[in-house]
């Protein structure tokens, strides 16, 4: 090894602390910052004028854990990622409101940890459900916490109304740039358009170092679009025209995915001109316009049965297909299944109580629990001062304790760096700026920046930090920056220790959960598609069915995949226990590929290429090994092929 290599390696910065220094990076999203701006600062405005401050710092912080929630997306999932944390936090603030007026700190103690309980397990079912669950916490704190006037019932109204006045901009204002067609369905549209522009992407990476990377990203581009289409609705199927059409223009993206994907399994440069139709038919979904002539993908067809014994070759004709049914899909435009499976109410239950729900579970409990018991002591004690707010310190214990956030030791790091800075910088704002109109418009450049701070933790942490201390400041108690920032660190300190505490089963509970979903959902997928190879009266359906087991196992692998990097990235302590299991989903994502690319060739010639049997073969042997090695319960696979 070179000196410069071995250098390289020594300088490398530990996981833990590599995530803390890392940022998402991307366009800045005005249209989210305009609603932000538009959001918490004219909400409080308007109480103050009505002579209600405490009603609208309410409002406030639901308009503010709302933008929070307020990613890119369609305005239908919007629906649903701002509607259902918001409910779920207007009911934590009547148990908290009601909770705190008439138990003692002891019983309240308890009963939080009990929500902290509850929430947690809800939380492993989804990232809305894990809003919803961030929200019951915050809120039922804020409740039992927050000395307002106004009973608990108008208090929630206050919630779901700021909430919900953010929800109603997120609908009525259109994107800006998105001129073509019904602004609606303008994220609908964005989302579909970058699927054809993903599978462009792969079918030029085909052959190269990059197409795993690029295949990747097409199953997130298939996720994305495919949640923001199947947003909540009041009637069942696509009522008008566009959104029918936008349906349709995803289905056809389905075997041209497929195709793209075999190709690249293929292994093999495929012709230049192969990318061209999929982007000119993701320029056809930005403009909302017709496709038009497309061109033809593949070699002459001479040449291709010449090379009939290549694995390219079904692909490639398969591409051919799709691209022509992709035409006469955008021609017509009648819509199209979204190859989703509906979960039930049982498949929601065993998420929540299953071995990742009942061990997150019990960590929100701990430390939430905790928390709260810690800041009633040092309310009842007279630490605060004059300062009746006891709620920061576990609100900011929910937070930190959301591995969504990141691993512990880096949610940690960044939230106690964001709250020193942002208590430091309101301190400056709140010693020159006139009250309350100047804490008012803090509140609003506060609102403002919260779309793009969320790219880090950090940043996040701290501009949510001035925001609430403006908040609390108009509401007329005194500067709190040094107080905030001693919770804070108690906070840290608990979730340290609660992270790290031994519970009951295995460790790595959630790493296991979507192991298990993900290895399922690759059975299934395999057996379905080695069903069709024997059963020749296959049709229509059965490839339909195909297609929803092969989105299920691809989104499945990408939530492992996620899971496993989060837990990589946590002190060793931790990390150990989800060694190995980054094996296995590199086994499962190969044999997810491999399985896709032998649907291709049975749909061609029936039967599979004498590669394709050593391969599903050979993965299988190592799916095996891994299920032993780590000790998981995976499914069994078919062995037969």
């Amino acid at each position: 090894m070179s000196r410069t290599g071995s250098e390289s390696r020594h300088l490398a910065l530990p996981p833990w602390l590599a995530h803390a220094l890392r940022a998402q990076r991307g366009p800045i999203p005005w249209s989210a910052v305009v609603r932000g701006a538009l959001a918490a600062g004219p909400l409080l405005l308007a109480a103050v004028l009505l002579g209600r401050t405490s009603l609208g710092v309410v409002a406030a912080i639901a308009a503010m854990l709302a933008g929070i929630n307020d990613r890119p997306g369609s305005r239908r999932v919007s629906v649903k990622r701002l509607g259902v944390p918001a409910l779920a936090g207007a009911g934590g603030l009547l148990v908290g409101t009601y909770a705190g007026a008439h138990v003692g700190a002891v019983v309240l103690s308890l009963l939080l940890t009990g929500v902290g309980l509850l929430a947690g397990g809800i939380s492993a079912i989804g990232p809305v459900a894990s809003g919803a669950g961030t929200q019951l916490l915050v809120a039922s704190a804020i409740g039992a916490g927050m000395p307002v006037p106004e009973a608990g019932w108008l208090r929630a109204l206050a919630f779901l109304a700021g909430a919900g006045w953010l929800l109603a901009l997120r609908l009525l204002l259109p994107t800006p740039g998105a001129t073509a067609g019904d602004f609606r369905f303008d994220g609908e549209r964005d989302a579909v358009a970058a699927v054809y522009d993903a599978v462009a992407d792969l079918l030029e990476a085909a052959g190269s170092k990059d197409g795993i990377a690029r295949r990747a990203a097409l199953t997130a581009a298939l996720d994305h679009a495919q949640d923001a289409l199947a947003g909540p609705r009041l009637r069942r199927y696509a009522s008008s025209s566009a959104e029918r059409r936008l349906h349709a223009q995803y289905a056809a993206a389905l075997p041209l995915a497929e195709a793209a994907t075999a190709l690249a399994w293929a292994g093999e440069a495929v012709p230049g001109r192969a990318s061209e139709g999929p982007r000119r038919l993701a320029a056809a979904v930005r403009e909302n316009t017709h496709a038009g002539p497309l061109p033809a993908p593949h070699l002459p067809h001479a040449r291709l049965r010449s090379r009939g014994g290549t694995p390219m070759a079904p692909a490639l004709r398969a591409l051919d297909d799709a691209l022509l049914h992709a035409a006469d899909a955008f021609d017509q435009g009648e819509g199209g299944d979204l190859h989703t499976r509906r979960r039930t109410a049982k498949d929601l239950l065993r998420l929540a109580f299953g071995a990742g729900g009942r061990e997150y579970g019990l960590r929100v409990a701990l430390c939430f629990g905790a928390g709260a018991a810690v800041a009633q002591a040092l309310h009842h004690t007279r630490w605060y001062g004059q300062h009746t707010h006891w709620y920061w310190l576990p609100a900011t214990a929910v937070f930190l304790v959301k591995p969504d956030l990141g691993p512990l030791v880096s949610r940690v790091l960044c939230r106690a760096a964001g709250t020193v800075l942002g208590a430091l910088v309101f301190a400056g704002f709140a010693a020159v700026l006139p009250r309350p109109e100047g804490l008012i418009a803090l509140v609003a450049v506060s609102g403002a920046l919260i779309p793009v701070a969320t790219r880090h933790f950090a940043a996040q942490t701290a501009v949510v930090t001035v925001l609430v201390l403006a908040l609390v400041m108009v509401g007329g108690e005194p500067q709190a920056s040094v107080s905030r920032i001693g919770e804070t660190l108690l906070a840290c300190a608990i979730v340290i220790v609660v992270g790290h505490l031994p519970m009951p089963g295995q460790r790595g509970g959630t790493v296991r959960a979507r192991l298990v979903a993900a290895g399922s959902a690759a059975h299934s997928y395999l057996a379905h598609v080695l069903c069709e190879a024997r059963d020749p009266m296959a049709g229509p359906n059965s490839r339909a069915t195909r297609w929803t087991l092969r989105r299920e196992a691809y989104r499945t692998l990408a939530e492992a995949e996620t899971a496993i990097a989060l837990a990589a990235a946590e002190l060793p302590a931790l990390a150990r226990h989800s060694e190995g299991a980054d094996e296995v989903v590199a086994v499962l994502e190969r044999l997810v590929d491999t399985t896709t690319a032998c649907a291709v060739q049975l749909d061609d010639s029936g039967r599979l290429s004498a590669r394709q049997r050593e391969q599903l073969t050979e993965l299988l042997r190592q799916f095996e090994k891994g299920r032993e090695r780590t000790g998981l319960r995976l499914p069994e696979l078919p062995l037969a092929v």
